[in-house]
């Protein structure tokens, strides 16, 4: 529910208006909207006498919201949300590639590639140190060796790590990790997402195999009930019908979302897709479509990939991607 008060309204008015439906358990957040205030209220709100409200001098209209989502939807929040990551900006007009291998492998590995992604102008580094595969024999991950890495990676080139948790009692472990990613198998791991709510750092939560744009939001709605609005979404392909691609790229969830919701949207088109061939063309149509940012896969050595090597791009692919990402934003006239 949106309560519009008339402009010049006597804070006082406000505050007792406030109080008021405070003590009956709702949350309210307070933001400006041209000339008026807005009190959106989060909570069950059938405590609130609507008529009675519409009432009061002060106020202009009431308007329900009957989406569940409520602090995920831009009817709350019209203004696009600018996630920060140390000084790395996503979202509301701010375009960020994210990088990386789909696996930490070693070392060398990681800096290396951290330092061809940085040149060609990715603006964080990904790397799994943790791994959810289907099979439980293939490599699950260096786990908290993996994350040191990353942070060395970090320290060499500058670039925020982003890398995904698997478990909440993790959590310790991600100290230094500037963006926590929760992958599509997780995305409805609710007790996950409640843990997540309490931290501050940028989330980066991934669609589900099979979840509809609502749930996604729904997933989104948990961790920021939780006191943490720094949500970057990630569409990254659902399961079909269709088997020639590992997912299919859902391109226009990005519209949608961006219609939905104030909340930033990247694009995987390598889990998308599955076929490193697809994702220079993907990622021109994620950067077309309006995406807030891209996520891609990019390995030194993609035949002999510890995890999805057919997906990754080496380094020379990732620069022609980069540089064609460029061309697309100018020519629709997003590049910033």
């Amino acid at each position: 529910m949106i309560i519009t008060l008339k402009p010049h309204t006597e804070e006082e008015q406000k505050d007792q208006l406030m109080r008021w439906l405070s003590g009956r358990g709702l949350e309210v957040d307070v933001s400006e909207e041209d000339d008026h205030e807005l009190l959106r209220l989060i909570g069950d709100t059938s405590v609130v006498d609507v008529s009675m409200v519409e009432m009061l001098n002060m106020v202009q209209n009431v308007r329900k919201i009957s989406a569940p989502y409520k602090k995920a939807n831009r009817l709350f929040h019209p203004k696009d949300t600018v996630v920060d990551v140390h000084g790395t900006k996503i979202g509301g007009g701010y375009f960020s590639v994210i990088a990386g291998p789909c696996s930490v492998e070693s070392e060398e590995q990681i800096i290396g590639i951290a330092k061809r992604v940085k040149a060609a102008g990715a603006t964080m580094l990904r790397g799994g140190a943790f791994k959810p595969r289907t099979s439980p024999y293939a490599f699950q991950g260096m786990k908290a060796d993996g994350i040191e890495l990353l942070v060395k990676a970090k320290k060499a080139t500058g670039l925020p790590i982003v890398t995904e948790i698997m478990n909440e009692n993790h959590l310790p472990l991600f100290e230094e990790v500037d963006v926590i990613q929760v992958g599509a198998r997780n995305m409805q791991n609710f007790e996950l997402l409640k843990a997540l709510g309490k931290t501050r750092k940028p989330i980066l939560l991934k669609r589900g195999l099979a979840n509809t744009l609502k749930e996604l939001l729904m997933s989104a709605e948990y961790i920021m009930a939780g006191g943490n609005e720094n949500v970057i979404l990630c569409e990254r392909g659902i399961r079909t019908f269709e088997p020639y691609t590992r997912n299919t790229l859902d391109i226009s969830a990005v519209p949608a979302l961006h219609e939905l919701t104030h909340l930033p949207v990247v694009v995987d088109p390598s889990h998308a897709t599955g076929k490193a061939s697809f994702v220079d063309s993907m990622a021109s149509a994620a950067a077309a479509c309006g995406a807030d940012g891209i996520m891609i896969e990019v390995h030194n050595d993609p035949a002999h990939a510890l995890s999805d090597g057919p997906q990754s791009l080496t380094p020379d692919q990732f620069d022609g991607v980069m540089e064609k990402i460029r061309r697309v934003r100018a020519a629709v006239g997003t590049e910033n």
